[in-house]
């Protein structure tokens, strides 16, 4: 079978309709409603049923989104396993959101090598958005999230409980930089903090924001761990009373049973965060 036809499947499911899944693969909608008929044609039933809302997955469809996710594994596992040095047994693929490149995914990367694992690594840096892609197409195997994606096929675990907390420089705390962490924070800080929900600075990334206070003075929002040692040596201090916004940490893997490399690199994982102190 065409592994196109499981993958349009899939970004169908995901967006919801025809018309925004074309949009998404860079096809037209011709094309995205022949393949699905392929599909269907192929699996003798009929996987959606469209109406002016969009497109919903009829029972067959619902049944097929699981074997979908595992075609579609297979597939990536093969395409990025061959050709492979003999030497190696496989490939395990990592990544994270980009708050969370430094430190876990860098200590995490760093231990792997220092213990010459018998497969390879691959380690990769995305935004949020690009991960819920590539996880749903099965083109990586462990991820680093603070907003875990559910989806069938993959396990969610809460790995700790993060805390993002109000700093400001010590020598200027204006301007107030509104640090961007996703959906979930925008929507608590803004029913808390109206009157700063429209600031006229503003950053997705949170390195950005940390290096302009430390420059040149204001205050935001930050993952305690990152501000800590600014803390500790003077540079930028707590603001009192200000309210805090609970930060989990989540790793996603694919769900059942991972192969050797997966649940090893795992286990580095978990092994690595329980030594560190800075990390419980």
């Amino acid at each position: 079978m065409d592994i196109e036809l499981a993958r349009t499947f899939l970004v169908i499911v995901r967006c919801g309709s025809f018309v925004a899944a074309a949009e998404q693969l860079c096809v037209t909608q011709t094309t995205v409603t022949a393949r699905v008929k392929n599909l269907e044609a192929q699996l003798n039933c009929s996987l959606f049923v469209r109406n002016r809302a969009g497109a919903s997955l009829t029972v067959h469809g619902e049944h097929f989104v699981h074997y979908a996710h595992q075609l579609l594994q297979i597939w990536e596992a093969a395409r990025t396993a061959l050709p492979f040095p003999e030497s190696l047994q496989v490939q395990v693929r990592l990544a994270a959101e980009t708050s969370l490149w430094n430190p876990l995914l860098k200590d995490w990367f760093m231990q792997l090598s220092k213990e010459q694992t018998s497969y390879a690594v691959n380690a990769s840096v995305y935004d949020v958005s690009t991960l819920c892609k590539k996880l749903e197409s099965a083109e990586l195997d462990a991820v680093l999230m603070h907003q875990p994606h559910y989806w069938p096929g993959l396990q969610v675990e809460q790995l700790l409980e993060e805390k993002l907390v109000l700093v400001q420089s010590v020598l200027q705390p204006e301007p107030y930089i509104y640090i961007d962490w996703g959906t979930l924070f925008r929507q608590q800080h803004d029913a808390v903090l109206p009157e700063h929900a429209h600031s006229a600075m503003r950053c997705n990334f949170g390195p950005l924001g940390l290096h302009t206070i430390l420059q040149h003075g204001g205050r935001g929002y930050f993952r305690t761990r990152v501000v800590e040692p600014y803390i500790a040596e003077g540079a930028l201090q707590r603001v009192a009373h200000a309210p805090e916004f609970s930060w989990p940490l989540y790793v996603v893997y694919a769900d059942g049973q991972p192969n050797a490399a997966v649940e090893h690199a795992l286990s580095v994982l978990k092994t690595l965060m329980q030594a560190d102190a800075s990390w419980q």
